[in-house]
């Protein structure tokens, strides 16, 4: 039913655009104004998984109806702009491959564009040696995550610069062969 591509330098306009209608539709819908301000703080363009050719485009008749993918970087969560990140490689075997940066297009959500990033990104994580996925759920996509196996390690706040708070919820997933 989808297509998909890896990402290039050249989607970054289309991605940012996902992105905003992503957060502001899917996740706007579910938060007050001060948790969309500390969501949109904590997500966002993260161009190492571009870099790194582990970022998705999601296509149906080539239109663009999601995003996503995984690194096999520290950095669990967040944008270019977002605070702690680190790039320091993760160990295949030992550490968890991180999902990242999942956004579907609100006209696609529950068609399994979410479900079509999560097995690209598990399979592609799988062969590079890793053995378990993590990620961190915001509240519009905790549902996916569990019906694909994740389960949830903790919910934590996540507190913006400006001190705005929004629930989000670190989960994790065996992979298997």
């Amino acid at each position: 039913m989808y297509i998909h591509e890896i990402a290039s330098k050249k989607h970054i306009a289309d991605i940012e655009s996902l992105m905003d209608l992503s957060i502001r539709k899917i996740l706007g819908d579910k938060l007050n104004v001060g948790e969309l301000e500390a969501a949109r703080e904590s997500m966002g363009m993260d161009t190492q998984l571009i870099a790194d050719k582990t970022y998705f485009l999601i296509k149906k008749d080539k239109i663009i109806v999601g995003s996503g993918g995984y690194s096999f970087r520290k950095t669990l969560f967040g944008g270019n702009h977002t605070p702690n990140r680190s790039n320091d490689l993760l160990v295949p075997g030992e550490d968890s491959a991180k999902i990242r940066a999942m956004y579907t297009h609100p006209d696609w959500t529950r068609r399994g564009v979410g479900s079509y990033v999560l097995e690209l990104s598990e399979k592609s994580a799988q062969k590079l040696g890793f053995r378990s996925a993590e990620l961190m759920a915001t509240i519009s996509g905790i549902l996916l995550y569990e019906k694909r196996g994740y389960e949830v390690l903790e919910q934590i706040e996540y507190e913006s610069k400006l001190g705005n708070k929004v629930a989000m919820f670190k989960m994790k997933k065996k992979l298997y062969e």
